[in-house]
């Protein structure tokens, strides 16, 4: 069959990479794409964001099914489109996606299903919300309610730390995304990731993770999109899972169901874990990015098969086959992120690594420039190994991050610890 993935960072490398393993697949085409995606797809230039241009390039090609990889395109609602014209898709409506485009919006699912998540109040002015900081105190959590690529979340451990979040919200920072703010109480506990498919009625859990948002070891410095992930995550055992599908992830499913705006796609639950329960932290609706990077390691060639079960809504009749195994990956990222950082600087060294089924370097902000490969991102390269172990995952991983020439990147030289 003829495949069309949208997006074009780490995320849809990994994807492309499981997928190009399954026979199934034909055609390969994603869009944008990046360096690393053109050594094994098509790379397509075209506007993601539009419905319409998707849908035409989707009939010139004779596509049969659409993946759509981040969220800016779903909220968007160009699954939508691509369903309206006939094509096989997976990802949510926009109205299921709101899901993670708005945070208000899901505190509200929470709220009608009686998922166990966070205290909050919403807010559409400064005035009120620094009132609520204010009489609540600090540590407190502020989130711009909107799509705001990962950045739009202060965990505030000060009240003058929450008050200045307000103020950049509501001040523009995060453009139209901080329009409302809904402000949290904070959660104690360890977060895991808990992906789950879903076909609008059924529910398949395919893995958990952990990643590391903070840019320096220890969990230091600020947060950013994530600067690694490891899957399985062990504190998300089997009972935590079980308890909160039944109390958190089916609840919502059948919420967004009772509400006419069945969520199909994969379903993000960031969690947090404390005292053997968990409570929602956040939904995502696409795969995280690093965290799609280890379970598409662990997954391999299945993946389509699991994602075509889901868009065709037979998710009951398929299961995933998991290893028991470990895998584990590093972000490299351009110095100075998540602040200021120069693009264009030369990385060397990737063509003498491995790509194998244990090993690879997924890329997410690269380009191809005169016969090198340049860093246009913040985060930029994915570095990923499976082992036996956690522990040969890691030694795995940095191993190959050790031999990459790049001066003008760096990495957090710690990912796993907490399992470790």
């Amino acid at each position: 069959m003829n495949i069309l993935i949208l997006g074009g960072g780490g995320r849809e490398h990994a994807l492309a990479w499981a997928i190009k393993q399954n026979p199934k697949t034909d055609r390969l085409i994603v869009a944008p794409g990046n360096a690393g995606i053109a050594l094994l797809a098509e790379c397509a230039d075209i506007d993601i964001l539009n419905g319409a241009t998707v849908v035409t390039f989707c009939e010139e090609n004779a596509i049969d099914f659409v993946i759509v990889g981040p969220e800016a395109p779903l909220a968007a609602g160009v699954a939508d489109a691509t369903r309206a014209a006939g094509l096989l898709t997976f990802g949510p409506s926009a109205a299921a996606a709101r899901l993670e485009a708005s945070k208000a919006f899901t505190k509200e699912i929470c709220d009608a299903c009686a998922a166990p998540t966070a205290g909050y109040a919403r807010f559409t002015e400064a005035a009120s919300a620094r009132a609520h900081v204010k009489a609540k105190g600090a540590p407190i959590v502020v989130k711009a309610d909107g799509l705001a690529a990962g950045k739009g979340v202060i965990v505030a451990m000060t009240e003058a730390e929450a008050l200045d979040a307000i103020d950049d919200m509501f001040g523009g920072e995060f453009g139209a995304a901080g329009a409302e703010v809904v402000i949290e109480d904070f959660m104690t506990g360890e977060e895991a990731s808990f992906f789950i498919l879903t076909d609008g009625v059924n529910a398949l859990p395919i893995g958990t993770a952990q990643d590391h948002k903070r840019v320096g070891d220890g969990d230091t410095g600020p947060n950013t999109g994530g600067m690694g992930a490891y899957s399985p995550a062990p504190v998300l055992t089997d009972a935590i899972a079980a308890q909160a599908m039944a109390e958190i992830v089916l609840p919502t499913i059948q919420e967004m169901a009772r509400r006419g705006t069945p969520y199909q796609g994969v379903l993000y639950a960031g969690l947090m874990i404390e005292e053997g329960r968990a409570r929602l932290v956040e939904y995502n609706a696409r795969f995280g990015d690093p965290e799609c990077q280890v379970l598409m390691m662990r997954l391999g060639a299945q993946a389509l098969d699991l994602l075509l079960a889901c868009a065709e809504g037979r998710l009951s009749e398929v299961r995933a086959n998991w290893a028991d195994d470990h895998a584990l990956t590093i972000v490299m990222a351009a110095k100075g992120y998540p602040g200021a950082y120069t693009k264009g600087t030369v990385i060397r060294g990737l063509e003498a690594l491995p790509e194998t089924s244990s090993q690879m370097v997924f890329h997410a902000g690269t380009t191809a420039r005169d016969g090198a490969i340049t860093a246009t991102g913040g985060r930029v390269l994915n570095v990923t190994a499976r082992g036996a172990t956690l522990a040969e995952a890691q030694a795995r991983a940095y191993a190959m991050v050790d031999a990459i020439d790049w001066p003008e990147g760096f990495c957090r030289r710690d990912i796993g610890w907490r399992a470790l």
